[in-house]
């Protein structure tokens, strides 16, 4: 499946503190408490609270602006969210207090519930492959123009979802500047 974030429609916070774009959710049409794994983009316009999601972990990642100050309440962080593209992984059991740097970002977020899966998010800066083999595959595009394989390019925030078992996807660019994230999806084994 591909999309644009240009493209998706922005929905309030959990909190109502701000907006985000859902990309993508397991199961399809899960809620808020009831997902194992959400893939979405935020924009922060003003310093506040992040929502709280008991036993999930996230990872975000800066796409667009100068940054964001991460403070937990309960002393566990506090990290400057600075550099475009580069994950920081989280509790969501953490009260998260978030400071602006410098005006308003968009920021990437991906949740997995803790015990059911996990998530490897990479920045990418080279030509690579993304075999959905046995994980779902997402890819956003930062920056540049990428060629994903089918004579389509991509370009910033257009990506692909690709659920395991669909063909792999050979990504390639020219341009010395160009980023794409990589996340795979993994499913925990059962205990």
């Amino acid at each position: 499946m591909k999309f644009g974030l240009d493209r998706i429609v922005p929905t309030p916070w959990k909190n109502g503190g701000g907006t985000t774009r859902e990309i993508a959710v397991w199961p399809p049409g899960a809620g808020m408490d009831t997902f194992d794994w959400r893939i979405s983009v935020a924009d922060i316009a003003m310093d506040g609270p992040f929502s709280a999601f008991p036993g999930i972990d996230r990872q975000i990642v800066l796409i667009d602006g100068a940054g964001v100050h991460l403070q937990a309440h309960d002393d566990s962080f506090c990290h400057k969210l600075r550099h475009l593209g580069e994950p920081f992984a989280f509790s969501g059991d953490s009260a998260v207090h978030a400071t602006l740097v410098d005006g308003p970002t968009r920021d990437f977020n991906v949740m997995t519930r803790r015990g059911v899966c996990r998530a490897e998010v990479r920045l990418m800066r080279q030509a690579f492959t993304a075999d959905p083999t046995d994980a779902t595959v997402l890819i956003l595009v930062l920056r540049g123009a990428w060629d994903c394989g089918d004579g389509q390019h991509m370009t910033a925030g257009d990506g692909i979802v690709m659920v395991p078992g669909a063909p792999a996807v050979t990504m390639i660019h020219d341009e010395m500047s160009a980023l794409c994230l990589r996340v795979a999806l993994h499913k925990e084994p059962v205990r």
